[in-house]
């Protein structure tokens, strides 16, 4: 039988490492090394370090912090050490927090730069104001039930006329509509959001900006999301 205090401890497990996280996360320069992370790639120390703006002594601390909070998983490859984000469940948390802290008084006053709100990473899927123009006319063309819980048969049909295959059998959810921060509004997250993302790259209908968020829609991706959607 457990000891009183040993139960009490045991009652409060969860918020003790809700805390944990939270407290991970409560440095500016944290933030910043997480919001980097949002590109969906891995980062060395010394990147982090450029991007937050912070010493590479700092850095390391920072880095151990977020490991330690689950936030964040390092890896090595060859002489370099690489970090990214744990998961793309955290990728979600960080949107879902910008969207709550866009709310707050100090932050409405905030204008966010233009390319980034057009078009950009939400880990390994499209965020911004073209993939939610997209995601609409998917609901509105029925490739999806509104919410974009479900990829409908249509939208399967659709997906693999464009070329996208989708394998539906691992533990990540199909389909789902991530709240977009800048929006207000869904963009398409889960499974189909990655493989369409990564589908729009093979075909050069984005471009990436090397160490930002930030997507180019090039020429032939303009064109691309015009036929398919009627997004301009």
């Amino acid at each position: 039988m457990l000891k009183p205090v040993e139960s009490e401890e045991n009652s409060h497990a969860l918020e003790y490492a809700m805390a944990n996280v939270a407290a991970a996360m409560a440095d500016p320069s944290r933030v910043k090394i997480l919001c980097a992370l949002m590109d969906g790639r891995a980062w060395t120390a010394t990147e982090l370090a450029a991007v937050a703006d912070i010493a590479a002594s700092t850095t390391s601390a920072h880095l151990s912090r977020l490991v330690s909070g689950s936030l964040i998983t390092g890896l090595s490859q060859g002489r370099h050490r690489y970090f990214r984000l744990a998961g793309q469940d955290i990728a979600e948390l960080l949107e879902r927090m910008m969207g709550i802290s866009w709310r707050s008084p100090s932050a409405a006053r905030i204008s966010t730069p233009v390319p980034l709100r057009l078009a950009r990473t939400c880990y390994d899927h499209l965020a911004g104001e073209v993939a939610v123009d997209i995601f609409d006319a998917m609901v509105n063309l029925a490739w999806l039930t509104d919410g974009g819980t479900v990829l409908t048969d249509k939208g399967h049909q659709q997906f693999a006329q464009m070329g996208i295959e989708l394998n539906g059998k691992n533990r990540r959810k199909l389909c789902c509509g991530c709240l977009d921060w800048s929006e207000r509004r869904f963009h398409l997250g889960g499974e189909a959001g990655a493989a369409f993302f990564s589908h729009c790259e093979r075909q050069q209908w984005i471009a990436r900006t090397t160490g930002f968020r930030e997507i180019t829609i090039t020429s032939v991706g303009r064109l691309a999301f015009k036929k398919w959607f009627g997004v301009e």
